[in-house]
């Protein structure tokens, strides 16, 4: 069946101007799946703040409950003892020079970068490669730290970090479409309640507006914000 006709499908379970459940959203995101690779569940939200303004800037991270179904290659600039606990905690590359000439040269074979505070000298000449990419270190999403080990388990057990674009809109991943549904809600549960935490004391208006979630191939699906809330007070 032509990709086309298939997210023609997709699109057809769904009731656009309807606001879900969201154990029904979740249903419908994987029973709408077609692709033939195991899709990533994405979500989509929107929130009542102005990017624009340092002070409604939604920036950090979380730690998914039941990760996010992938490998995560995590590379480490750190020296020393830090380099050792790094690489007893997992991380796949350590180092510090010889990983940013590495960089210089094209070479971004890694998923997230951590650093330790004292390095950051030497991650500072690479930053116009690794910001434009979502991988600078940064102390907001604890990826700048004494404690290496913790960040590199914790970005092996699936952490991700989320920002507001522009429009006021976080993107985020919270698993596959092969995970259960139940491993999905808690994932998506997990994000919200973190996003809730983080409402900037100067935003006004509603701080939630809308949230939406989909496959990777498959349609939006919009979920009932309250109902959504409600499950993480």
């Amino acid at each position: 069946m032509p990709s086309g006709k298939n997210l023609k499908n997709s699109k057809a379970q769904v009731d656009r101007s309807r606001l879900y459940p969201v154990d029904e959203a979740v249903d419908l995101v994987k029973g709408g799946a077609y692709a033939k690779f195991d899709e990533t569940v994405d979500v989509a939200i929107r929130l009542g703040v102005d990017p624009r303004k340092a002070d409604q800037m939604v920036r950090g991270a979380v730690v998914l409950p039941n990760g996010l179904g992938k490998s995560v290659r995590v590379l480490v600039f750190a020296k020393g003892e830090k380099a050792q606990e790094a690489e007893a905690a997992g991380a796949d590359f350590v180092g510090g020079d010889d990983l940013v000439e590495k960089i210089q040269g094209g070479w971004f074979d890694f998923d997230t970068a951590i650093a330790s505070p004292d390095m950051m000298g030497v991650v500072g000449k690479i930053g116009r490669l690794l910001g434009p990419r979502g991988l600078m270190p940064n102390p907001k999403t604890g990826t700048v730290t004494m404690d290496v080990a913790k960040a590199v388990e914790e970005a092996k057990s699936g952490k991700v970090e989320y920002r507001t674009e522009k429009t006021g809109i976080i993107h985020c991943p919270v698993g596959k479409v092969s995970f259960d549904a139940d491993k999905l809600k808690g994932n998506l549960v997990a994000l919200i309640d973190v996003l809730m935490k983080a409402k900037p004391s100067t935003a006004k208006g509603t701080y939630m507006k809308k949230v939406s979630i989909s496959s990777t191939m498959g349609a939006g699906i919009n979920i009932d914000v309250p109902e959504l809330q409600a499950l993480v007070k």
